[in-house]
């Protein structure tokens, strides 16, 4: 079978400290990931590596049919659109709207004496029009409100017609409004045949879009606590081993809920 992401025994060990160990993942085409864990998890680690920005120091690790150490990154790069803090901060924030999503074209932030074509142009508006941000184009990036820039993020993550779509906690920094607007969207994206691969990094279930249909659970360093169909893998069993507290999970109306199953003060009887 050919698979969209293939790792193999992925580590990363920086110094004496295990970021990832030993993690085996496949993705297929059609799915839409949830990648859950606590802090010092090595989300963000992972997310190095499939966005073919990082080698793991030990296993394979296999993108889109190429495998890292064995290909040109900056040609497997374009195939994979990616929305990170990191990313996000090297966006001038006196740069128009249209422009953070048409620099993508030419993997750039900031656009200086590119030159684009019409079809560039058109594609951009088309998105931001499909995140409801096709208002602001004109407006400075620096202007938006947080909720507003991540949807231009990922607007702009979408240029290049990605095969793999890398949403990096997309929901950081968001207060509830934001937040719900924000999940509207990607389950519009994740309910579109014609999207790419998703895959989203959270530590919240409550971030959890309808329409996301398996779920790589992360433990403490970086070891895989289950892996699969979503509704398999979130049980209050395994987000509890995973997060190191009791938990109860519950889902209803598509959205994700969890809480601690004793509530913070109640000791009970001794």
């Amino acid at each position: 079978m050919s698979w969209v992401l293939d790792l193999q025994g992925a580590t990363v060990r920086r110094g004496g400290t295990t970021i990832l160990d030993g993690l085996d993942w496949q993705v297929e085409e059609g799915e839409r990931w949830i990648v859950l864990g606590p802090n010092g998890a090595g989300k963000t680690t992972l997310m190095q590596i499939v966005s073919a920005r990082m080698h793991p120091t030990a296993g394979t690790a296999a993108l889109l049919g190429e495998t890292l150490g064995k290909v040109d990154v900056f040609e497997l790069r374009p195939r994979i659109g990616l929305a990170s803090a990191a990313l996000a901060e090297q966006i001038p924030g006196n740069e128009l709207v249209r422009d953070v999503v048409l620099t993508a074209a030419y993997g750039v932030t900031g656009r200086w004496h590119e030159e684009y074509e019409d079809l560039d142009s058109q594609r951009a508006t088309e998105l931001l029009h499909a995140f409801d941000v096709d208002t602001l184009a004109d407006r400075y990036y620096g202007t938006l409100s947080e909720g507003e820039r991540k949807r231009v993020q990922i607007a702009r993550a979408l240029m290049t017609d990605p095969e793999l779509l890398i949403l990096d906690e997309p929901g950081a920094g968001l207060d509830l409004g934001g937040r719900e607007e924000l999940v509207g969207a990607l389950s519009e994206l994740a309910g579109d045949p014609s999207s790419p691969v998703l895959l989203l990094v959270t530590h919240h279930v409550e971030e959890i879009p309808p329409g996301f249909t398996h779920m790589l659970l992360l433990g403490a360093h970086g070891k895989v606590q289950a892996a699969g169909r979503l509704e398999e893998v979130l049980t209050s069993e395994n987000l509890s081993a995973a997060f190191g507290i009791d938990l109860l999970v519950a889902h209803g109306g598509g959205r994700w809920l969890a809480r601690a199953a004793r509530p913070a003060g109640s000791h009970g009887r001794h």
